[in-house]
Order: C-alpha cells, then sequence, then structure tokens
C-alpha cells in the first residue's frame, strides 16, 4: 500500500497544469513545491515533541491553499482536521480543540469566526495575507523530500474530518494514508481517470466526499483539479465549461439545485462525463443526464471507510450495486442481527415486503474503519460483536443487490409499520413540481409517528392541494402509510454544511412553521391549509394525550 506522500513527490517535475481556481493556475510542479515549502513551515512550527500530536486544523473555503495544506500534511507525517465554517462559538472552538489542533490555517473572510473564543496555544496562519507571504518566502526552494516532522507510512494519521450528524457533537474520523492513496487508485480503476481529466471540486473540503472522492483519485492519476470556493448551482456550467472540467462529485441537495436552474439550449456543451456521489436519487439523476449529457453515479461509502458498495455492469435500476471486493455485507435486524428477507417485488417494481426486508446495513468482514479521534463511546457503537454498523438502512435483492433505504434515525413507524424516508422521498420527488423534497417523522397525537414532508418548489410553480393528492393516488409504489400527513411548502430546503437535509431543523420546527402548511384531517381526506384554528385543535390532541407536539408551540395565553 503506498501513501499520500508519494503521490505528492510524483508530481515533482510535471509540469502541465495541475490546479486552478478563479484567480490561480499552478503546475503540478508547483503544487508539489508548494506543498514542500508549507511542509517545511511546519516542523518550524509544530516541531515533534512527546504528547503532543502534529496536528493542524484548515478554516478554509476551497482555495489552493487546501490542497496544498493536505499535500504538506502528508509530506510531513502531520494529520490535517477540516474544521467546518459554518460552526459556531463553542461549537467552532470544540472541534479545534477536540482534534488537538496546534495550527491553524484560515483566511481573512473566517477570522470573525475566531474571535473571543479560548483556543490558547493556538497558532493562527492567514493565508490571504502579506504576512503569510513573508512567513513562506524563506522555504520557496524546498523540496518534497527536505523536511518531516514524521516518517510518511501507510497506516500514518493523514486526516481528521468530521462526519456530519446533526445530534450532539461531530465525531472526527481517521483516515491514514495508505487508505486515502488506496481510496483514489481504487476509483481511478473504476472510473478509468485519466491524467487528461480535470476533476472539479465544488463540495466543501472539509467533508470527506471531496478530498476522498474528488481529490485523492485526481492525485492518484495525475489528473488536473479545478476549484469552486464554494457550491454555487449559477456557476456550475460556466465553471465545468472553463475548466473544462470531466468529473465531479456531489452530496445531498446539490444535484436538485442544478436542475433548478433555467434550462439552456447550450447545456450540453462541455466535457463533463461523470458525477458521483450520493443522495440524487433515481429520478432526479436520469433528469440530469437527460439535460446536461452526463451520467451520475450513486455510489455508498460510509465517511468513516467502514463499508462500500460498488456499481457493476447489470445493477437495476434503483440499486446502488453489490459489496465491494473484501467486504461481507449484509442487511440485518439490528435487535435480533438476523439477515433480512431478501426483498420481493411487484411486477411494476414495487418493494412488497419492506417491513421485514429493510434493516441496518453490517459488515461481518475485515473493515477499513480506522476510528474516530479520542472517542472510544463511538468506536464502540460502531464496531459491535465484531461487526461494523454502518447506522444505514438497506434492503437486498434475491440476487444480491443492494438498495439504500434511508438513515436508521430517518426510520418512521406508522400504524405499526416501519417505513424509510429515502423511499417516501424519492417517491415524492417525481412531482414535476418538485424541486427538492424531504421525508421526516414527527410524533403522533396517539403512537407512533406521522410523515410529514417538505417541498421546496421550482421556479414559478405553486403548491395546489388536489394536484398533489392525485399524484400521490397514482403513484402505484406509494404504500397506503407512506402518504404525507402534513406538507410544508418552503422556498428552500434547510441544509446541512455539506448540503444534506437537515432533518433536525426540520423536525425541531414541526408543527409550528410560519411556512406555508397543508394536512389531511384524515387519510382520505383532501389536502387543506393547517390554519391556526385547526392547529390549535390539533395541539390539544396531543395535549389530551400527554404526547409532545411537534415543535412545542406553546399553548394560547389568556
Amino acid at each position: 500500500m503506498g501513501t499520500v506522500a508519494e503521490l505528492v513527490r510524483r508530481q515533482w517535475g510535471d509540469h502541465r497544469t495541475g490546479l486552478r481556481d478563479e484567480r490561480t493556475t499552478l503546475t503540478h510542479h508547483q503544487v508539489a513545491a508548494g506543498a514542500a515549502a508549507r511542509a517545511a513551515l511546519l516542523t518550524e512550527l509544530m516541531p515533534d515533541r512527546p504528547g503532543s500530536e502534529p496536528h493542524l486544523g484548515l478554516l478554509l473555503d476551497n482555495t489552493p491553499e487546501y490542497p496544498l495544506w493536505l499535500g504538506a500534511a502528508a509530506l510531513a507525517g502531520a494529520a490535517a482536521a477540516g474544521i467546518n465554517p459554518t460552526r459556531r462559538g463553542a461549537e467552532l472552538a470544540r472541534d479545534i480543540r477536540h482534534t488537538g489542533c496546534r495550527v491553524l490555517v484560515t483566511q481573512r473572510a473566517h477570522l470573525p469566526l475566531l474571535d473571543g473564543l479560548p483556543l490558547p496555544g493556538l497558532r493562527v496562519l492567514v493565508t490571504d495575507t502579506d504576512a503569510y507571504a513573508a512567513l513562506l518566502a524563506p522555504y520557496a526552494t524546498a523540496t518534497p523530500d527536505d523536511a518531516f516532522l514524521r516518517p510518511a507510512r501507510p497506516d500514518s494519521r493523514l486526516l481528521l474530518y468530521f462526519t456530519s450528524g446533526s445530534t450532539g457533537a461531530p465525531k472526527a474520523a481517521v483516515c491514514s494514508q495508505g487508505r486515502l492513496a488506496a481510496a483514489g487508485a481504487s476509483l481511478v480503476s473504476h472510473f478509468g481517470v485519466t491524467p487528461d481529466d480535470t476533476h472539479y471540486i465544488c463540495m466543501p473540503m472539509f467533508h470527506g466526499n471531496a478530498v476522498i472522492a474528488d481529490w485523492a483519485p485526481a492525485l492518484a492519476a495525475g489528473a488536473g483539479i479545478a476549484l469552486r470556493a464554494r457550491f454555487s448551482a449559477s456557476r456550475f456550467l460556466p465553471d465545468v465549461r472553463h475548466f473544462g472540467a470531466t468529473y465531479f462529485t456531489y452530496v445531498g441537495r446539490a444535484v436538485q439545485y442544478l436542475l433548478a436552474t433555467p434550462e439552456s439550449p447550450d447545456d450540453r456543451d462541455h466535457r463533463l462525463r461523470l458525477g458521483f456521489g450520493t443522495e440524487a436519487g433515481a429520478v432526479d439523476a436520469a433528469r440530469f443526464e437527460a439535460r446536461f449529457g452526463a451520467r451520475l453515479v450513486e455510489g455508498y461509502g460510509s465517511s468513516e471507510g467502514g463499508a462500500a458498495i460498488q456499481r457493476t455492469a447489470g445493477t437495476p435500476a434503483g440499486a446502488i450495486g453489490r459489496a465491494a471486493p473484501g467486504d461481507d455485507l449484509a442487511v440485518v435486524d439490528p435487535e435480533t442481527r438476523r439477515e433480512c428477507p431478501p426483498a420481493r417485488f411487484s411486477p411494476t417494481g414495487v418493494l412488497l415486503n419492506a417491513d421485514e426486508a429493510v434493516g441496518e446495513l453490517v459488515n461481518r468482514g475485515r473493515s477499513p474503519f480506522e476510528g474516530y479521534w479520542r472517542n472510544p463511546d463511538a468506536d464502540a457503537a460502531r464496531l459491535r460483536a465484531g461487526w461494523y454498523w454502518t447506522g444505514d438502512l438497506f434492503y437486498r435483492d434475491a440476487d444480491g443487490f443492494l438498495y439504500f433505504a434511508g438513515r436508521t434515525d430517518d426510520r418512521l413507524r406508522v400504524d405499526s409499520e416501519n417505513l424509510a424516508a429515502a423511499m417516501i422521498e424519492n417517491i415524492l420527488a417525481r412531482w414535476d413540481r418538485a424541486a427538492g423534497v424531504a421525508v421526516y417523522a414527527i410524533p403522533d397525537p396517539v403512537s407512533g409517528d406521522q410523515v410529514m414532508a417538505a417541498l421546496a418548489l421550482r421556479p414559478g410553480a405553486a403548491f395546489d392541494p388536489t394536484a398533489f393528492a392525485a399524484f400521490l393516488e397514482a403513484q402505484s409504489d406509494l404504500g397506503t402509510k407512506m402518504s404525507p400527513t402534513y406538507v410544508r411548502v418552503m422556498p428552500e430546503l434547510p441544509l446541512t454544511a455539506t448540503n444534506k437535509i437537515h432533518r433536525v431543523a426540520l423536525r425541531r420546527v414541526g408543527l409550528t412553521t410560519p411556512d406555508p402548511l397543508w394536512w389531511r384531517p384524515a387519510p382520505t381526506a383532501p389536502y387543506e391549509p393547517l390554519t391556526p384554528e385547526s392547529r390549535e385543535r390539533v395541539r390539544r390532541r396531543y395535549e389530551r394525550q400527554n404526547r409532545p407536539f411537534p415543535g412545542q408551540l406553546p399553548p394560547p395565553r389568556g
């Protein structure tokens, strides 16, 4: 197994274009030289000493400094922690302290985030300043072999990247040089990445998706890299054309935002051939390919590296694929640990036995999971009884193909039937007026859950309750318990920093939202607006059952 440091060194002497953004163009050789200069600076700023880890934090947008410092960490034998700039105050300080950062690399735009935070002993470098340029200048002639804190080995810690969970403090997953290099090489092989490709990185680099699935394969193949500081749907196609991008990655709702941009006759005028990511959904993936002429490949790999699914020839529509080589994946009942029965489908593809077929995906084989940084409780939750538990819901067909059904915390229980939010979302996403869909559970007034949906509509569209009800009635795979009781119409869906739907925020607001809210007083009733008067009647139903009202709307005064 190789190292990322070796891949960075391999760029030395390669004078093809290697890294670009709106303002900067660097050759591969200049990228290697820039990483070497920063590695040499690191050896001065945080010399190795007992009891202190060589960790640096990167509080940066997707600027050229980000991959340069990743390369520097690899050469120096240090580890880089991606710090999320959407975090604030005590949470931001906690992330920096938890990962043991001794140096923090940031930019002037993010300096206000650090004001007043208790970060004793932290050395802060501000990249877009004269002081930073002067600090780097003495190391301009450094080579990739000039300086290191610790020897770079395959098992050397390289990344500490926070998982995007929105309940409790995020956990910092560990990724070694060997695992990252192997992940890059695997994607190069799987997608046929060549040195002539250009990888467009528009997802945030503090998240594992952009680094593992976009930067690493480009580095492994010797491909070029183009950066967008922050994802922009309106700038996507102009960037793809300007940089000649051929590959990009996405997570969460990014694809829906791209589809919501105005159509143009030149939508296919580009070199883009492939997008790789998660959570686009089969409907929007097909819409993307039909409009832009580029294929989207839905993949699956837990952020922590504990399980991976690969799409192969013959993968059915809607399936992710089969287990990657070396993984022994199973769909199990988390309570009994018994393997769930295979999925059964109707002639039209409707899943007939969701209640028994959907379970948690586990890896029973040797897992590449390398743990969380100083979080043994989280490690123990992932590794139980010798298995790696993904926390994700799946079902498997008789041929072994795996289908994503949602997160374990996105499961709903309606009238004693278990449902997966992602499965309902995939159906609602077919409505031609919907630009984005989120499905989540709210407490039922008596027991279990009710289905609530948040809809962001396409430009110019309005919510028509009769048309929506007719659409639901026409969906042959929408089970009788899946129809939303409540529909919240929003200008846009709330997202986490990694463009995933922020369901915790949606559940927290519940029925107290100021957005237009529609409901069905009975399962077969038409949708009607939830007025203040009807909302108060609903609240009293919860109160009589001593159940929490979704959003905890306080009782009226007087």
